[in-house]
This record gives structure tokens, C-alpha cells and sequence, in this order.
């Protein structure tokens, strides 16, 4: 494919075909068709269905429709939809971008649900052809769990490269036939244009053979915010694993500008015309929550992303936001805990510490966006000290924003809150970190582990320095060779994480796979009793 900058109306039919491998051959049986219909006097597809947040008895359906429509979904526990319930959802209008949802309640637990969504034309009442997806439900009790985590899509310039046949990692993950996918933030490169060939640092040469209009510059306005999530989903792989594949989405900061917090200034960045980072935020914010296929908080705080998704007695999922509730990225030094050295924020915190007691599941997952003991670094303030991105700062006592992960640390020991274990993305390799008091400077927690895994399709990086605050040990890492830098997609370096937890022992087992989905490295966990 060579590369084009396609006018709108032609972008949307070349992208909405999906290829014939799209829930792997198991709704052969079901009426949807596996491409779209060119007609265009119907509604269509331009961005494919997603599903999310699906508990034992409820589930997220997404879509985006190209004009204004009305969205129409049946459901099963068959690909033959012999007793399919059809349920009339909202309407996809402008202020929503096309995008529509709708919450499926009423779900069998621990069973396959097919669903099938289609578009109905305001204008003319015409029907698009339908598009099948499925999910399964959280089960009621005990039995096998398989899920995935990754972060970072489309960094760097690195877009779809239709030559190495798009974002492949998607279909390696698809391939591994997960419950569910936890993105693990970075959604998009909202700070991050597309030109149609960059020159990689190993010296070879990426192609873009996708660009659009949106994709071409730094998003300020929310057209281009709403565009850049429009891109990913133009891609073959991503699509047929948001079909067949439930989402968790958090957010990080390339979903509004690099390394965002109150003390962001881009006043002296020429690629933004607007100036405001508050309503750069906004904007990113608004578009972000238009594509997750998530389901929305209630209207006293309609932006908030930290939830908890339980997935039946073996597993809760707290999925957290380390970007909305920080106080400015700054040296992070600060003696005590306050608004300059908060990170989750205390209601956050509050929640967190909440859910984590009540939970009775056996294993408690936090699905961070942001790595603990990792340094991640943020360039220099005013009086030319270091500031910093995340929650590390350097070797020594618990300082700034370590303060607030110390305390929950030692809430978790207290309150006697075993088998925690956390997830992220973000630093754009893969790793695994156990932390333990007796290697550490603050001393007050249990042992627990880390794991690190992404990007997902963006530049690979590290390693980052370790912090001995909370005294992790680098147990495996795969990261660029010393020296090597940014390596594009096709040097092979790119990351996802999975977990298995067995139905009968409980016990959880993590590899860290690469693109292809082989295994580099795995550890299994024995689940720890009261």
C-alpha cells in the first residue's frame, strides 16, 4: 500500500472491511457478513465494535457509526443467534463523535455472549449490515482465567505500516484467546504526528503507509483528539481483537500531551497553537472517553477512569488513573504528604484502600498506568534540579509522591490484604520486579511484584533506572541493547503480559511475551491464605 492521505468519505470505505480471520472462524454460523457494505445510502462502520467492562451479569458494547444513526444490538449465548434479544440503544450524533454504547444487563454469568449491532439511518431509516462481536462474562465461580495487559499504541511515528501488515502484535494477542486486554494507557500519541517515512535510529526506514489529516499534526482541537483515536482503529488487527477481545482502558498522558500535569507549559513548543494545556486536557479527556469502551461514571465526576472490575472469586481488578489527581511533576522531594506531592489523590487512595479490604477475591490486581520503582525522568525546574514523571525519585527514604505509595503499601500489610500484584506499561520495554522490605530504605509493607509490558506499536526504550526506595530487584528485563535508542516495531521489540490464574489452585502464572506472543519469561505465583 503506498502512502496516501485519503479524502474523508474514501478513508472510511477503504478502512471497514475486516479480514476473514475475525472471531476465529466461530461465527461462520451467524448472519453478519465479515466485510461491510459499500452502499452508501446505508449506515456503516468506520471504526468497528468494541465491548468493555463486562462483570458477571453486564457488559459495554461500542460503535461508531458514520453519520447520525440510531444503534440497534442483539445478543446471544449462540453464534446462531437463535434467541437473540434485540435491544434498542442510543443515538450516535455529532457531540458524541458518532460513537454510541450501551450496557447489556441481564447476562448469564461465566457464558460466551455473541452480540450483533447495527446502524439505523436518522435521515432515511435504512439499516447498515450488522457487525458481530463477542465477550465472555465474568464467571460465578471458580474456573481458568487468561488475560492481557500493554500499553503505548502508535508512538513515536510509528503508525500502520500496512508493508509488515499493520499492528501484528494485536493478532499474536488475539491469538492467545484472552477473557479480556487491559490497556494499560497511552491509547493514543495525541502529541505524536505521522509522516508517510521516518528514518529509525537503526537506520532503517519506516513506512506509514496509513495517514490521515488529523494524524499529521500535534492534536489541539478536539477534531484532531477525536482523530487520533479514529487512526488506531483503522487498523486490521486492532479491530479484529476489539471485536473478540473485552477492554479495560486507562489513560496515561499521551492521550493529551507528553508528560502532562499542572505544571506543563507548551508555550514554547511551535507545533501547538493553543497554549492551554487545561483545555488541551479537556479536549483529550472528552475524546478519550468517547472511544474507551467503558462504562461511564456517575454524573457527580462523569470523567472519572479509576474502577474496580470484579471477574468472578479468583480476581478484582482495580484499574487506577495516576494522571488526573497528581499535583504538578516537580523535583518530588517534599518531606510530607500534600496537593504538590499527591499522585492517586486522596479520594482515589480513599477508593483504593476501600475496595482492596472489602475485596474477598483471591487475587488483587492494580492496573497501573505508571510503573513504582522505575525512574522516570521529566527534565529540570527553574532552580535546575530534576523533576520527575512517575513516583520514583532516586535512591533514599520515602519522599514526594512516595509517600502516598508508602502509605498504601503499609495498609496492605496491616490490614492483612494479601496476594496484590500490579501491572503496567509506560517505559516501553518489558521487565519484572519483585519488591522486598529487606532490600528496601522504607520498610513497612509485604513483598509483592511488578510487572512491566508494552508498547504495544511505538518506539521501544530502556531500561530505566531502578529506585531502592521499596527495594525491587530486577528479576528479567528485555529492553534495546545498550546504546540503542527508540527502536521502531520492526526490530522486534515489542511487548504484552499475560496472566493465568488456575481455577483449581489459584495459583497465578505471568509470562512477559513478545510480538509474535512466545513466552521470554514467566514466574507462578502460589496464592498466600489469611
Amino acid at each position: 500500500m503506498s502512502s496516501l492521505i485519503l479524502p474523508r468519505r474514501r478513508l472510511l470505505i477503504a478502512s471497514a472491511a475486516l479480514s476473514g480471520g475475525g472471531l476465529s472462524g466461530i461465527l461462520a454460523h451467524a448472519q453478519a457478513p465479515a466485510a461491510i457494505t459499500r452502499d452508501a445510502a446505508r449506515p456503516n462502520f468506520p471504526s468497528g465494535v468494541q465491548s468493555g467492562d463486562v462483570l458477571a451479569d453486564r457488559g459495554i458494547v461500542w460503535a461508531r457509526a458514520d453519520r447520525a444513526a440510531r444503534l440497534w444490538v442483539e445478543w446471544d449465548t449462540t453464534p446462531t443467534f437463535a434467541n437473540a434479544r434485540l435491544l434498542r440503544g442510543p443515538y450516535a450524533l455529532e457531540a458524541t463523535d458518532f460513537t454510541a454504547r450501551i450496557d447489556l444487563t441481564g447476562l448469564p454469568a461465566g457464558q460466551g455472549i455473541f452480540y450483533r449491532v447495527q446502524w439505523e439511518d436518522l435521515a432515511g431509516g435504512t439499516r447498515s449490515e450488522p457487525m458481530v462481536g463477542r465477550f465472555r462474562t465474568a464467571p460465578a465461580s471458580r474456573r481458568d482465567i487468561r488475560f492481557l495487559w500493554s500499553g503505548d499504541a502508535v508512538g513515536q511515528g510509528f503508525g500502520i505500516n500496512g508493508d509488515l501488515g499493520g499492528m501484528t502484535i494485536y493478532e499474536a494477542m488475539r491469538k492467545r484467546e484472552p477473557d479480556f486486554f487491559i490497556h494499560s494507557g497511552d491509547t493514543i500519541y495525541a502529541d505524536g504526528p505521522l509522516q508517510a517515512e521516518l528514518k529509525a535510529s537503526d537506520g532503517s526506514t519506516w513506512r506509514n503507509t496509513v495517514l490521515t489529516e488529523e494524524k499529521s499534526k500535534v492534536a489541539e482541537t478536539l477534531k484532531e483528539y477525536r482523530g487520533a483515536h479514529r487512526y488506531n482503529q483503522l487498523d486490521d488487527n486492532q479491530r479484529r481483537f476489539a471485536a473478540e477481545v473485552m477492554q479495560l482502558w486507562q489513560w496515561d498522558d499521551h492521550e493529551v500531551t507528553n508528560n502532562w500535569s499542572d505544571s506543563k507549559d507548551v508555550s514554547g513548543d511551535p507545533r501547538y497553537t493553543e497554549k492551554n494545556v487545561a483545555l488541551l486536557t479537556a479536549r483529550g479527556a472528552r475524546a478519550f472517553l468517547e472511544n474507551a469502551p467503558m462504562r461511564w461514571f456517575a454524573q457527580e465526576e462523569e470523567q472519572r477512569v479509576y474502577r474496580r472490575i470484579p471477574y468472578g472469586p479468583l480476581l478484582d481488578v482495580f484499574v487506577i488513573d495516576m494522571r488526573s489527581y497528581r499535583g504538578a511533576n516537580s523535583f518530588n522531594l517534599q518531606p510530607t504528604l500534600d496537593a504538590s506531592s499527591a499522585f492517586l489523590g486522596p479520594q482515589q487512595m480513599a477508593w483504593l484502600r476501600d475496595g482492596l479490604k472489602a475485596s474477598r477475591a483471591t487475587w488483587k490486581v492494580i492496573a497501573a498506568d505508571m510503573p513504582i520503582g522505575l525512574l522516570v525522568p521529566d527534565g529540570k525546574d527553574a532552580q535546575g534540579r530534576d523533576k520527575f514523571e512517575a513516583v520514583a525519585n532516586g535512591d533514599g527514604p520515602a519522599l514526594g509522591r512516595e509517600l502516598e505509595i508508602a502509605q498504601l503499601l503499609s495498609f496492605i500489610k496491616h490490614q492483612r490484604i494479601r496476594n496484590t500484584v500490579w501491572l503496567t506499561a509506560d517505559v516501553h520495554y518489558t521487565a519484572a520486579h519483585h519488591y522486598d522490605p529487606n532490600r528496601a530504605q522504607f520498610r513497612d509493607f509485604d513483598p509483592f511484584w511488578e510487572f512491566v509490558s508494552g508498547p504495544l506499536n511505538a518506539g521501544t526504550f530502556g531500561p530505566n533506572p531502578l529506585d531502592n526506595t521499596f527495594g525491587p530487584e530486577l528479576r528479567y528485563v528485555k529492553a534495546p541493547a545498550p546504546g540503542q535508542s527508540n527502536l521502531p516495531p520492526s526490530a522486534g521489540l515489542q511487548f504484552f503480559g499475560e496472566v493465568q490464574i488456575d481455577g483449581r489452585s489459584a495459583a497465578m502464572t505471568v509470562h512477559l511475551r513478545d510480538m509474535r506472543g512466545e513466552s521470554l519469561w514467566q514466574t507462578t505465583l502460589a496464592p498466600q491464605r489469611i
